[in-house]
């Protein structure tokens, strides 16, 4: 059986923190709202564009708060997703030595139109997909299964930074390597249930190899 590597992107293969917080600050303002620190939205992030907007706005804001400002966010932030943000040191290299040995894609909670802006321009060639309406958002495994039959693959290992890769692995039942260097602590991922780690990007096509012999003895 073939096996494909999934990966998340923010936090994983991206650092697209700076850019989330810009155009996060940028629909608070519109709208009268506070501004946010690069601290809070690490927390944020990882659920869903409309869950960091929740997240993002004082407590108790109303449903319709919240869609006003993501109404405003998610054009702004497909339009300015690319300002500061960058692959990790070592996450090119990594994907290069990787595709000669597993089917790769990549998905992502944030919209499909950033998903698919950001990879065409940083990992061109590889499947990638974002939330849309017709597939439900990670932790859910539907983006998963999606992902590996686009593919070719049969099963698969996630790679991602969070405890929502975490749990998204476990509701597909499929094992998960967790990285180190991206937007959640290791203490985080342990919690959620994360037994795999990867501390650096070069590690990573080793590290996969190795899961992948210990889960089916190839």
């Amino acid at each position: 059986m073939k096996t494909g590597i999934v990966f998340d992107l923010d936090g994983t293969l991206l650092n697209t923190l700076e850019d989330l917080l810009d155009a996060t600050n940028y629909a608070l303002r519109l709208h009268g709202y506070p501004e946010r620190t690069l601290a809070e939205l690490r927390r944020f992030v990882g659920n869903g564009a409309r869950n960091q907007i929740r997240l993002s706005l004082p407590q108790g804001a109303s449903d319709g708060e919240i869609d006003a400002v993501l109404a405003s966010y998610k054009p702004y932030y497909t339009a300015h997703c690319q300002e500061k943000t960058r692959p990790y040191d070592g996450i090119l290299p990594a994907l290069e030595a990787l595709k000669g040995q597993f089917p790769i894609a990549i998905v992502s909670n944030k919209p499909d139109p950033a998903v698919k802006a950001l990879c065409e321009n940083y990992f061109p060639g590889i499947y990638a997909l974002g939330e849309t309406p017709d597939c439900p958002r990670k932790p859910a495994p539907d983006m998963i299964f999606r992902a590996l039959a686009a593919i070719g693959a049969e099963r698969g290992i996630c790679v991602g930074d969070s405890e929502v890769d975490v749990r998204t692995a476990d509701n597909a039942g499929m094992p998960v390597l967790s990285v180190l260097w991206g937007f959640r602590d290791r203490a985080d991922i342990q919690a959620a249930g994360g037994r795999h780690f990867c501390p650096a990007p070069e590690e990573m096509p080793g590290e996969l190899r190795k899961l992948a012999q210990a889960t089916w003895g190839a």
